[in-house]
Formats: structure tokens, sequence, C-alpha cells
């Protein structure tokens, strides 16, 4: 075992400098460990929160509040299939031992699958609608143990000294080149030929490579690049990661023990009271965070009816994810993961609260805000109304605290887990991110059709994070400089 695992290292992390580990002295296969996150997330960006899922129920359904329910349905079927095989899969790793051939796999499964989601045009031609969400169910599959596989290599690239700043710093860099990206094709691909743009010299007269915005293709370009993004993102990770050394177990009696295992680890948590608190508490702020990631793009799409601003939007609060993924490490380190993942879950209710009390005409719920009464706040081609621009900063600090949880979640795990059963505490930790992630859309679902609005549908996603939090309060471990030693 790498010597930041053997439970003398962990005994004597603090001693070691815990607290003054910092991004420097990170050994290379930590930060490789990172970059991988980095071109993977932009797939949940691009796809799933932005801009293709937004398009395809605006576009290619035509009607949001059925596309809406299409994407819950998915995102239903796929958690129950999740729920059942991904603390399984944990469980299998431990038996099995390396992580890098199952992660190659899922790689070169989902590439190509996501780069297909370039066909799907508006109205359903092209790859049909069906077609189409039937690889958002694959995608979503193995997004899922891809992230199963990528959490559990946390300690074997970075060891308990520096895995807060590389769980921190991964999420930092998924959004980070999400925001590159989002700012290139914004400028290459959505502004060129808007209104409002031509005095903008510095923008090319039509969108770059002869892209068609009658054909959505501006929209659409973001699954090739989600696609391409994820294989580049992957080869630092093969190079220069540290795989968990092979047990010699062959792979069908690593599933058969890995089963067992799981058995014992669920057993094992009756005596690990607050190991079984937190994953309960997660599985409900999980389950309002998951529903928030999937239907936020789609959310301002439909109540602020913006289109191409999507870009805009993306890279603003993707700006601010990357904060949200740094301040992470720092906060977790000066409080203590425990109390910074409360912090973040109170952030993230009170921002949720504010947003949906705004509409283009509305601002916290009780302000009446006329549009042709009031000059536009500048003459660019977007954002121009003050319910638009505090819309966006609300979003500002929802994407801070959102991404920040994130993070913290991952830190809490490890400091909560006996550092042999790390791998199948990491099964438990995706079951409860996926066991009732159904209830968050089929929630969302079901008060959008009784309401008839999307920030009904909305509410059950602060409630689910109030659950959540209340959980979360009969915790005890996680705090500031507390680790696992047995």
């Amino acid at each position: 075992m790498p010597g930041s695992l053997e439970p003398g290292a962990t005994a004597g992390a603090d001693a070691a400098g815990y607290g003054g580990a910092g991004f420097r002295d990170m050994p290379l296969g930590a930060w490789a460990w990172a970059i991988f996150q980095g071109g993977r997330d932009p797939y949940v960006i691009l796809i799933t929160i932005y801009i293709f899922a937004s398009y395809f129920t605006a576009l290619v359904v035509g009607d949001g509040v059925k596309g809406q329910a299409m994407i819950a349905t998915v995102s239903t079927l796929n958690s129950l299939f999740i729920a059942v095989t991904a603390p399984l899969l944990g469980a299998s790793l431990e038996r099995f031992g390396a992580r890098k051939p199952g992660l190659l796999l899922t790689v070169a499964l989902m590439v190509p699958l996501i780069a297909m989601l370039w066909f799907a045009k508006p109205g359903g031609a092209g790859l049909p609608i069906l077609g189409t969400l039937w690889i958002f169910g694959i995608v979503g599959i193995l997004f899922a143990y891809c992230e199963v596989i990528h959490n559990s290599l946390l300690m074997t690239a970075a060891g308990h000294r520096h895995a807060a700043h590389a769980s921190g710093l991964a999420l930092a860099a998924g959004n980070f080149f999400s925001v590159i990206t989002l700012t290139f094709c914004l400028f290459a691909f959505a502004l060129p030929g808007s209104p409002g743009t031509e005095a903008w010299t510095f923008l090319p007269k039509a969108p770059l490579f002869g892209l068609d915005a009658a054909t959505a293709e501006p929209l659409r370009i973001s699954a090739l690049i989600a696609a391409g993004l994820m294989a580049l993102g992957s080869i630092p990770l093969f190079l220069f990661t540290p795989d968990a050394p092979s047990t010699g177990v062959r792979l069908w009696q690593g599933v058969k023990e890995g089963a067992a295992n799981l058995w014992l680890t669920i057993k094992l948590l009756r005596s690990e009271r607050d190991m079984s608190i937190f994953l309960g508490s997660r599985m409900l702020f999980n389950d309002g965070m998951t529903a928030l990631l999937i239907y936020a793009g789609i959310y301002a799409a439909g109540v602020m009816g913006w289109r191409m601003e999507m870009y805009a939007y993306g890279i603003l609060l993707s700006i601010f994810a990357v904060i949200g993924g740094l301040m992470a490490a720092r906060v977790d380190n000066a409080l203590g993961p425990r109390t910074a993942l409360i912090v973040e879950i109170v952030g993230c209710i009170i921002c949720i609260t504010a947003q949906i009390g705004m509409t283009p005409d509305t601002i916290l719920y009780f302000w009446h805000y006329d549009a042709a009464a009031h000059a536009p706040l500048w003459d660019g081609p977007m954002f121009r109304t003050l319910p638009e621009v505090l819309f966006l900063m609300i979003g500002f600090g929802t994407a801070i605290f959102v991404t920040a949880q994130y993070a913290t979640s991952r830190t809490m795990l490890t400091r909560l887990s006996p550092p042999d059963k790390l791998p199948a505490f990491f099964g438990l930790y995706a079951l409860s991110g996926t066991v009732t992630v159904w209830l968050g859309s089929a929630l969302v679902a079901l008060f959008t059709g009784l309401y008839k609005t999307q920030q009904a549908g909305f509410v059950p996603i602060i409630a689910l994070l109030v659950f959540g939090l209340i959980g979360l309060l009969f915790v005890k471990g996680g705090g500031r400089g507390e680790f696992r030693t047995d």
C-alpha cells in the first residue's frame, strides 16, 4: 500500500503537516486525478445543465413541460438501476484492486455516445427523440460508474494529506474547462450575427466553421466538444496517476467477493453510526442538489426565456463554481467538513428560495418590474434588465455553494470511513447519491404538473435540502483535524 494509506501515516497526518498541505506540493498523480474530472465534468455543464438539455426541451421536443417530464423519467430509471449496481461496483473494486481498466472502459463507451448527440436536430429530425433519451440514459449510468471508480482512486492519488485539495481542485478544474469552452462557443458560435452585436468588430460575422443557426448547430456543437474534452482529460490520469495494486483476483471472482463484502459493509453500518447518518442525510440533500443541476438550465431557459444567453449564463456560473471548488479545501481545513457542509447547504437553500421568486417582470416575489418603463441597463445583446441581472447574481451564490458541497461531501466520507473500507464506502456513497434521486425528479415533475409553473417544481428541492441538513446536525466526526485511524 502507498504510505499515505497506511494506518501509521493516517494517524500522523496532522503531525506530518496536513494543515500546511497545499497545491504546490501535491504529487503529479493527484494533479492528473483532478484533471480527469476537469475533462469529465464539462459533460454535466454543457449537456446536462446549461446547453443541450435546455435545447432538447425547447427545440427538439418543443414543449418545456413535456421535455422536463421526459428527462425526469430517464433520471428516475437511471437512478433505480445505478442504486442496485453502483454499490456492487464499489465493493468489487476493493477485491479486484486495479481501477484503471474499468475507468478506461467507461470512457471508451461514453465518448462516442456523447458525440452522437450532435445528430439530435430540432423537431426530432436526425437522431430521434427516443434515441436521444436512450443516449442520455446510458451515458448517465456510465457516468455514475465512472464517478465511483474515479472517487475510489482519490486516496491512492493524493493520500489524506492532499485529499481535500485534490477533491476541490478536481471540481474547480471541471468548471474551469467549462468556462473556457463556453466562452469560446459564445464568441465563436452564439454571438456572431446576433442583434446588438453589430458594433462588436472582434466577433466573426457569422458562426465559425459554417455552423447553421437554423438547425441549432451552434447549440448542438456542445456535444462534440464535451466528448472531445472527456477523451483529452483522461490522458494524464492514465499516464501519471498510480493505480491501486492488483490483487490477482479474476473479475468474476471479484464481483462475487465484492457482493459478499458489500453485505458485510452494509452490516458494518450498524456499528458505524455517524457514517450511517451521514449517508442517509446525504441521500436527501444530494437528491436536492442533483435535481437542481438537472433542471437549472431548463428552469432558466423556461422562466427567463433565454436561448443563446445560456452560453453566457453557463460561463458566469461556472466561474463562480470554480471559486466554490477552490474555496472548499480551505473551508474544509479551517472548519472541518461537517461544519463546512452545514454552511454550504444553508447558503444553497437561501439562494434557491430567492431565485424562484424571480421572473422577467418580478423581483423577489413582490416587486413588479415593467421592462417597458425602465431603460435597459446596458446596450448589449443579453441580460439587459434588472430581474435578469439579479437572477444571475443569485445564481452565482448557488454555483459556489453547490460545487463546494460536492467537494466537501467527498472529503467528509474519507474522514468518517475506516481506511481499509474506503472503496466499499464510496460504493455506498454512490448509493446514497442515487438510491432516491428519482424522488427529486419525480417531485419536480409532480409539482410542475400540479401547479403548471416551473417555480413550483423547485419547492421540493428546498424541502430535500432542509431535511438533509437536519440529519447532518446529528453526525459526530468530520471536525477540523479529525481522522479515522482504525
